[in-house]
């Protein structure tokens, strides 16, 4: 385990516009082989048209079109950089402001930088397949889209209090003490926040700051351990393995905050993104077992997915183990269960001191999250069923076991343990070498957008979300299977 932070020297000039959000690589030293940059990334864009001379003619149009668009938006970020060189040097020029050295040590997200790449794309008229964002592609209830339409036309578009409006609150409250048995009082314990990711780094600046450590298990979100470093915390990654799901063991985290006795948090993701595992209520409480040995580390538990398992029982929450609820910081949200990720929605539930302390935080970031997203998330929770809940759970397992089928029959592509929960699959394809390299060419190549699992803190793996058509993932597992058909002719000549 590393806690130091390797950077990258140079990435390129213009693939950070373009293609290079996938061929840089995360800034925490893992132990294991690091990833290269890939250097070539330039060349390797500009050279698209040169491989589909045995397409159709109309094929190849759309790739010389693609490539050109491609290349141009590369000339144009050149230029910006070569201007921003320039100014640079001239000191009554805008681009002699320094931003916070702060910023150089955080790496952008991928999977946003990514999303946002496709979109462009598509726009410039390219068709691109993409499994790289976590987005349900159903709508919301009607209900849910009823309440924003009836909050509207009642004139409910005021601030609301910064921790959310007592109703809502109140049906957090309910939800929790029904489904998970976890009491918490509405008035002091809950706050409601501009979607979970909000509240996720509010509750890293409550508990973490300059000194301390923050246990976080590789494969992680990629936000994780940037959030740690904005709080001037330092992020201790524990590598796990495939074999047991990618879940932490018991050992592991008792190894990790011996090693690291200034660690101040330890975050849990359950289900987990990006490998869709699930702690099981007797996994979790060992974890819980090993933390009673270490009570001044506290617990940030991220269960935005945990409506979305596909096990017989449901998903265990921390703060209903013994003793952990006056340490843990529970976040859930609209986004994931309810298809609200527009209406950005979360909330953050903890002790009345640690809420507290998130309250004073986001009072001097947004203040209230909109008061129409309150209305839809006091619908989500007290008018949407379990069962219409449920339904949708089974419509996500049916795209699980399609794309584990698929990806059974792809040469040299392995899932050790499949998912249980979330809307995820991490398989293993360091056969075929650079997971980086891999998802630039398949971009290039096949138009198919995946995130490198490098940026998750799982190199040779490549992340696919399945949260999309049935028609889409058709698509996309029959342009990975061509890909990596091809790909295995290559690398045997």
């Amino acid at each position: 385990m590393k806690i130091s932070r390797s950077r990258a020297s140079s990435i390129g000039p213009l693939v950070a516009v373009v293609l290079a959000t996938l061929a840089v690589v995360h800034s925490f030293t893992l132990p294991v082989a690091s990833l290269p940059l890939h250097s070539k990334s330039r060349d390797f864009i500009s050279s698209s048209s040169s491989s589909s001379s045995s397409s159709s003619s109309s094929s190849s149009s759309t790739r010389r079109t693609s490539s050109s668009l491609i290349r141009r938006r590369v000339a144009a970020a050149d230029s910006t950089k070569d201007a921003s060189k320039d100014a640079s040097k001239d000191p009554s020029s805008d681009s002699a402001i320094a931003v916070n050295p702060l910023i150089q040590r955080i790496q952008p997200s991928k999977t946003v930088e990514i999303f946002s790449l496709v979109k462009q794309m598509q726009a410039d008229g390219i068709a691109v397949t993409s499994l790289c964002v976590g987005e349900p592609d159903f709508l919301p209830s009607q209900v849910i889209r009823d309440a924003v339409v009836d909050a509207v036309n009642a004139g409910d578009t005021r601030y609301t209090a910064v921790t959310g409006t007592a109703e809502l609150r109140q049906a957090i409250a309910a939800d929790l003490k029904r489904r998970k048995g976890v009491v918490y009082n509405p008035q002091t314990e809950i706050v409601v926040g501009n979607g979970a990711k909000q509240c996720v780094y509010q509750g890293i600046l409550a508990v973490a700051g300059a000194g301390d450590q923050v246990i976080v298990p590789a494969p992680y979100w990629p936000s994780y351990p940037e959030m740690v470093s904005l709080a001037g915390a330092a992020p201790v990654i524990v590598p796990t393995k495939a074999e047991t799901g990618y879940l932490l063991t018991a050992n592991e985290l008792r190894d990790a905050l011996v090693a690291h006795p200034a660690a101040k948090l330890v975050i849990l993701c359950n289900p987990s993104n990006p490998t869709g595992g699930v702690y099981s209520l007797e996994h979790l409480r060992e974890l819980c077992a090993v933390l009673q040995d270490f009570p001044q580390v506290a617990v940030l538990a991220d269960e935005i997915y945990e409506r979305l398992v596909y096990t017989s029982t449901a998903c265990p929450s921390v703060a209903a183990q013994p003793g952990m609820f006056h340490r843990t910081l529970t976040v859930n949200g609209f986004s994931k269960a309810y298809a609200m990720t527009g209406l950005r929605l979360g909330y953050l539930a903890a002790p009345a001191h640690l809420a507290k302390a998130v309250t004073t935080i986001q009072g001097q970031f947004t203040s209230c999250a909109s008061s129409l997203s309150q209305a839809a998330g006091v619908a989500a929770l007290t008018l949407v069923t379990d069962e219409e809940l449920q339904g949708n759970v089974e419509i996500m397992r049916t795209k699980r076991d399609y794309v584990l089928e698929q990806l059974a029959t792809m040469p040299n592509v392995k899932v050790a343990v499949p998912p249980a929960g979330a809307f995820y699959v991490l398989p293993d394809l360091s056969v075929h070498g650079d997971d980086t390299a891999i998802c630039l060419d398949l971009l290039k190549s096949k138009q198919l957008a995946l995130v490198p699992g490098s940026s998750f803190g799982a190199p040779g793996t490549v992340r696919i979300s399945y949260a999309t058509s049935m028609q889409e993932l058709e698509t996309a597992m029959d342009k990975l299977r061509t890909f990596l058909q091809e790909l295995k002719v290559k690398e045997s000549l």
